[in-house]
């Protein structure tokens, strides 16, 4: 059963920085990737690091540090043959946005902004979202489905703010509706509980402007939402 919320947006911030997407040990793991590092790293704070490997990616070409990024934050997800393809396209594309795996798009954000620092512009630089919205209901039993599901519903109810034409409602309309929608969990990448109350509950939200930025221009909205279905174990209890 659907439930009735008011959502307001308290602020909105365009980003191209998500705040710690890198820290220390990535930009020292990146470093041993080129053959640098060692015990001259040890004494090196966060910043110094940061410039070294910049400094470090600029000396190689574009794709190449593209791949090595590449290499550094998927390499546990796909194939070497598919990372090399995906830093030739880097170059052209804003595959933060458009590569076909959700799941994949906050890394790509990440290597973007690192890219885009080591070589002054030449790579795009990636546009993202960070927001506040304050989720009202008259009803505390209405939050139940938020203990169940938090990230779909959240989804659902956002996209209740923003036009039927818009990406979001057009690609994932089918799971926005029906029972599940596990890529929910790929569209706020960081999400964060401010505050709770009975019938309040305040968040913060990181995640691409292609889905959310339409949200920039908007003050509130009444919305609805539902829980996605709990599947049935193995023996169907």
């Amino acid at each position: 059963m659907n439930k009735e919320f008011n959502v307001e947006i308290l602020s909105f911030l365009k980003i191209s920085e998500i705040e710690n997407g890198w820290v220390a040990d990535d930009y020292k793991a990146l470093l041993a990737m080129i053959d640098l590092g060692g015990d001259e790293l040890d004494g090196m704070d966060d910043s110094e690091l940061k410039e070294m490997c910049l400094m470090s990616l600029n000396d190689l070409e574009p794709h190449e540090s593209a791949k090595l990024l590449l290499t550094h934050i998927l390499k546990d997800e796909i194939t070497e043959g598919k990372i090399d393809q995906i830093s030739h396209q880097m170059l052209e594309k804003n595959l933060w946005e458009v590569h076909a795996d959700p799941a994949f798009h906050m890394s790509l954000f990440n290597a973007y902004e690192l890219l885009r620092k080591a070589y002054n512009g030449t790579f795009t630089e990636p546009t993202g979202v960070k927001f506040t919205i304050k989720i009202s209901a008259n009803n505390k039993d209405s939050f139940e489905i938020f203990d169940r599901s938090l990230h779909a519903v959240i989804v659902r109810l956002l996209a209740n703010g923003l036009q039927e034409s818009a990406i979001l409602n057009r690609l994932f309309e089918e799971k926005i509706s029906g029972e599940n929608f596990p890529d929910a969990k790929n569209i706020l990448w960081i999400l964060k509980e401010l505050s709770t109350t009975d019938t309040e509950r305040q968040y913060e939200i990181t995640s691409s402007y292609l889905w959310f930025g339409e949200l920039e221009n908007i003050m509130s909205f009444e919305a609805d939402a539902h829980a996605d279905v709990e599947e049935e174990d193995e023996e169907g209890k």
